[in-house]
C-alpha cells in the first residue's frame, strides 16, 4: 500500500498545467485587487491636481486647510488666514476640502 502512494506521489499527472493555472489565477486576483486601484487612484489625483482654480477649498498633504489664492504652473498659493498666504507645490494638495465637507453632511 505504500509502495502505491510512493508511486504515485512521483508521476506527474497534470500537475504542472493547474500550477500554471494557479500562478495566472493568482496574478489577475492581484493585479484587480491591488495594482488596477492604485492606478485608478493616481489617475484620480493627477486629474484633481490639473482641474484645482482660484477660490477652491484645498488640504495639503501635511494638513494645512486653505482656499487657492493663486496658480502657476508648478506652484499653489494658498489663503490660510484673512492675510497669511502660503505657496505649497502643486503635489502637495491631497484633496478638495469642500468635496470632503459636502460628504460628512
Amino acid at each position: 500500500m505504500i509502495y502505491n502512494i510512493l508511486i504515485q506521489a512521483q508521476s506527474p499527472q497534470g500537475g504542472g498545467y493547474m500550477q500554471l493555472v494557479l500562478f495566472g489565477g493568482i496574478a489577475l486576483v492581484f493585479y484587480f485587487f491591488m495594482i488596477r486601484p492604485q492606478q485608478k487612484k493616481q489617475k484620480d489625483q493627477k486629474k484633481f491636481i490639473n482641474e484645482i482654480k482660484k477660490g477652491d477649498s484645498v488640504v495639503t498633504i501635511g494638513g494645512m486647510h486653505g482656499t487657492v489664492y493663486s496658480l502657476t504652473d508648478e506652484t499653489v498659493t494658498i489663503e490660510v488666514d484673512k492675510s497669511v498666504k502660503l505657496t505649497f507645490e502643486k503635489s502637495s494638495i491631497s484633496l478638495d476640502a469642500s468635496k470632503r465637507a459636502n460628504e460628512k453632511a
